[in-house]
C-alpha cells in the first residue's frame, strides 16, 4: 500500500491516529468552542448548543485522553472545574482544522452537491 507524507498507512500509523481526532462529531466541535479560552462545562455546553450532556461528557474524555484538553479543579465553594485547550490542542485548531474551515468554505456547497446526487444504488443501507 502506498504511503501519506512517507508514512506506510497502516492501523496503528500516525495517519491513522490524527486522522481519528476528527471521527467522532462532537471532538472538532468542543475544540473549536475552546479555541478562545477557558471555558466551565455550562458555558461549553451554552457555546455549541445542542450537545447533550452525555455526548459532552465523551467527548471531553476523549480530548483529555488524546492530550488536546486540560481539565482544571480550583478549590472554592461551589467547586469550579473548567477546560482548555493544551498546547497540542492548540495546534491542532490552529492548523489543521482552520485549513478544514477554510477548504469547507471554498467547497463545501460542491461537497453536499456530490453527497445530495449521490445514486441510489450507492447510498447505504
Amino acid at each position: 500500500m502506498s504511503g501519506f507524507a512517507g508514512q506506510e498507512l497502516a492501523a496503528d500509523c500516525r495517519v491513522r491516529a490524527g486522522i481519528d481526532l476528527f471521527a467522532h462529531t462532537w471532538d472538532p466541535v468542543v475544540l473549536a468552542a475552546l479555541r478562545d479560552g477557558a471555558l466551565r462545562r455550562r458555558q461549553l455546553r451554552v457555546s455549541i448548543g445542542g450537545v447533550s450532556d452525555k455526548a459532552l461528557t465523551e467527548a471531553l474524555r476523549r480530548l483529555l485522553g488524546n492530550g488536546l484538553v486540560e481539565r482544571r479543579s480550583y478549590a472554592q465553594v461551589p467547586p469550579r472545574v473548567e477546560y482548555e485547550l493544551t498546547g497540542l490542542g492548540q495546534s491542532l485548531v490552529d492548523g489543521p482544522m482552520k485549513a478544514l474551515g477554510a477548504w469547507v468554505l471554498e467547497h463545501g456547497d460542491e461537497l453536499l452537491a456530490a453527497q445530495r446526487d449521490i445514486p441510489q444504488e450507492l447510498r447505504a443501507q
